[in-house]
């Protein structure tokens, strides 16, 4: 988990590359974490973004 959005978002960006599957940047509790999407679930988060290996546009 980390307070930093940006940091955050840069850290799914690369794990979505990394892994080559979708990621989901969310946030609970004031702080953001990344789960490969399909095991989010239905926790109770606020999803921010999610993060597609084969999409080209940038992370920011």
């Amino acid at each position: 988990m980390s307070h930093d959005l940006s940091l955050a978002q840069s850290h799914a960006f690369q794990l979505a590359r990394t892994l080559m599957v979708p990621v989901t940047l969310f946030e609970v509790d004031g702080a953001y974490g990344v789960l490969p999407s399909d095991e989010l679930d239905d926790a109770d988060v606020v999803v921010v973004h999610e993060f597609d290996p084969y999409q080209r546009s940038p992370a920011h």
